[in-house]
């Protein structure tokens, strides 16, 4: 596979293509097909949700040719002079498109003077001009140029969605990907498509073989053990107060990543109850979780020791936990508060 990233090989390249995103795709194909086409758009949402993709996309869909696009990195050509060099090319015909496409990435990032030069392309653009601006900080952006835009706000994928998404990039590449280990990829990625896809080329990076289980991506990211996870649940499921404190230290002393192990806890407390008190569940737990995981969590479920206030003793130690400055003591405590005597 080389150096080209997963990310830039499985780029999207038409619309149908775009996950998860249709009520940005949506509009943007209708106008396409209708010759409505805006000057001025601005898509928002956080990293690694496909905005310059979809750009690029729209921008080839409405004939726009390499020569006559233009991407522009707002974060380092924030200053009046950069945008005066852009607005005074916009004038200009294209070489050999209907449009020219200025793609404006990072757009917060431009400068008060910058926005005010820019305001006066944005309010008069010539006809043959289309701006897409992008951003991770859509309040940042000024409410008179918000007003000249058509705002698109790109959606975080679900977990679910992430996980389907890995595991068809995964077959492509010729890999077998157990389900429990597409979840682990998912969960590390946090919500960002572009994270998902560099999480899975370390997890390539790192492996031998051409099947990918838990374990192999747990080894390649440094991701906590399930087994680490499970000694915790298992010991709040029998009560025994020493041995879950013993299995937050091992966690701790092994180098996880406790904000991490916390969100696997509380995956597998919150899996636990639903396989107690939704039956109906079991067959859509048994598919997200893996034969092994669901068998023990199966275990788990039928001793007495969980209850939702398990759940809540973990879920105070995941607010605690962003500003403890021992990162265990949440978790320690946690227990402590689920057996004070």
């Amino acid at each position: 596979m080389g150096h080209q990233s997963l990310y830039r090989i499985h780029r999207p390249a038409t619309f149908a293509d775009v996950v998860g995103q249709e009520q940005v795709t949506k509009p943007l194909e209708e106008a396409t097909k209708s010759k409505k086409i805006g000057h001025a758009y601005l898509f928002a949402g956080s990293r690694g949700l496909g905005k310059t993709s979809v750009a690029r996309i729209f921008a080839s869909a409405i004939g726009c040719t390499e020569n006559d696009l233009y991407e522009v990195d707002a974060a380092s050509n924030n200053s009046v002079e950069d945008i005066r060099a852009l607005t005074e090319g916009v004038y200009t015909l294209p070489f050999a498109s209907p449009y020219k496409v200025y793609i404006l990435d990072e757009v917060h990032m431009l400068s008060k003077g910058a926005w005010n030069a820019f305001l006066k392309t944005l309010e008069e653009p010539p006809a043959h001009a289309v701006f897409i601006l992008a951003t991770t900080e859509l309040e940042k952006v000024p409410e008179t140029v918000q007003s000249r835009c058509q705002v698109f706000e790109f959606k975080k994928p679900t977990r679910a969605v992430l996980a389907k998404m890995i595991t068809v990039i995964t077959k492509k590449e010729g890999y077998t990907l157990a389900p429990d280990a597409a979840e682990l990829i998912a969960l590390l990625a946090e919500g960002s498509y572009r994270d998902g896809l560099s999480v899975l080329q370390k997890v390539f990076a790192a492996t031998e073989g051409k099947s990918l289980s838990r374990e192999t991506v747990e080894a390649a990211t440094g991701a906590p053990r399930q087994e680490q996870v499970h000694a915790l649940i298992s010991a709040l499921a029998k009560g025994e107060r020493s041995k879950a404190l013993v299995a937050v230290e091992q966690a701790a002393k092994a180098g996880a990543d406790m904000k991490l192990f916390l969100e696997l806890v509380l995956e597998t407390l919150r899996a636990t109850l639903l396989l107690r008190y939704g039956p109906d569940l079991r067959a859509s737990l048994q598919s997200e979780l893996g034969a092994d995981d669901f068998a023990t969590l199966e275990k788990f479920a039928k001793e007495k020791g969980i209850t939702h206030t398990t759940i809540l003793a973990f879920l105070n130690a995941a607010e605690r936990i962003r500003y403890a400055p021992i990162p265990a003591l949440p978790l320690e405590l946690a227990v402590l508060e689920l057996f004070p005597d």
